[in-house]
């Protein structure tokens, strides 16, 4: 069990392709009829991301972030300093972190939960690295390229992101991969989990061609952790090296880091709330 919250505030993004105005309706009835009617919304992308000083001036002490796990991690970066709780419901595509908090559950039973105080507050394990800092997960390496495809797909259909498809599978296949320390093996890509025991390190396997259509799939899918891998390591450090710059998937946001790259196993400055 948690604490009651009395001053709830929304976080969402009304162009995203996974808005529902029902489910917003939804939010904001159940709010209101729990006795703790929305304090405010902060709709993108015409608005902006409320900071700490924003929150403790409206007195929030409870952020419903109903986004993509990309957002939910710059709202949680904003947030840094605040003493309320942040509500990670599912309102992108993967959804990864509340499902890691409440499990596949819709946004009207996580809230409900929140709001009846059947939950638990704590900070949540997160990744550190020059690159900024990841809530969910960290995928480095060529084949992040299959993030691109899938957006791609998203965006402009299937026969654009096939057109898009051939050169992420010859990045995968061919450029240089990623090692966990100087003398590892090279993988396509290496995926990298913040647990509670440390920094999880898995390597994509990509051994025969069904291994290679199975992580096409698994990306334009949607969870690339669906493809075919195997564990690494599990430490509070993890050192990713290659022979060019490494490209990285950040919480679902597509950057790059240079070689030898360090990751370390962190705590997150705000509380999460956890109904799973």
């Amino acid at each position: 069990m948690t604490q009651q919250f009395s001053r709830p505030a929304l976080i969402c993004n009304t162009q995203s392709g996974s808005h529902d105005e029902a489910v917003r309706e939804q939010i904001v009835e159940l709010c209101r009829s729990r006795g703790t009617p929305l304090i405010a919304t902060f709709a993108l992308p015409d608005g902006d991301i409320p900071d700490a000083a924003e929150l403790q001036r409206q007195d929030i002490d409870l952020l419903l972030v109903w986004t993509g796990d990309g957002t939910i991690n710059a709202a949680a970066r904003q947030a840094d300093g605040w003493d309320g709780a942040i509500l990670a419901l599912p309102g992108g595509t993967l959804n990864l972190l509340s499902k890691a908090l409440h499990g596949d559950r819709p946004v009207r039973e996580i809230l409900a939960d929140a709001l009846h105080g059947e939950a638990r507050r704590s900070p949540i394990p997160t990744i550190t690295s020059d690159a900024g800092t990841a809530f969910i997960t960290v995928i480095a390496g060529p084949a992040t390229r299959w993030a691109e495809v899938r957006e791609t797909m998203r965006q402009d259909g299937l026969i654009e992101a096939s057109r898009a498809a051939p050169e992420a599978l010859d990045e995968m296949m061919n450029a240089p991969g990623v090692r966990v320390g100087t003398d590892g093996k090279a993988y396509p890509a290496v995926i990298l989990t913040p647990t509670p025991n440390g920094i999880a390190a898995s390597g994509i396997l990509t051994e025969g061609t069904g291994d290679v259509l199975r992580h096409g799939l698994a990306w334009l899918g949607g969870d690339f952790r669906d493809g075919p891998s195997e564990e690494i390591m599990v430490s509070d450090t993890i050192v990713l090296e290659s022979e060019k710059q490494i490209n990285l998937e950040f919480d679902g946001e597509l950057g790059e880091i240079a070689s030898p790259a360090r990751f370390g196993l962190a705590s997150s400055a705000v509380d999460f709330i956890a109904t799973a």
